[in-house]
């Protein structure tokens, strides 16, 4: 794998790190539910979901 996807990779990670951050977990901690779940678990799910997908495209396609 090349350094550039390396880095896209570390990038990912970064941008998780902050989506799943106290101050902005905070911002989905509502009463009302979304399809009967509470909107931070869809959002948590959704988030890790994403970087899950991502990280596979990244490396199926760019490994060698």
């Amino acid at each position: 794998m090349k350094k550039r996807h390396e880095q896209k990779l570390v990038i990912l990670s970064m941008l998780m790190l902050l989506a799943l951050n106290i101050p902005l977990l905070l911002l989905f901690d509502s009463s009302k539910p979304l399809f009967g779940f509470p909107i931070i678990y869809i959002y948590i799910f959704s988030a890790w979901l994403f970087s899950i997908a991502t990280s596979y495209l990244i490396i199926k396609r760019y490994y060698e």
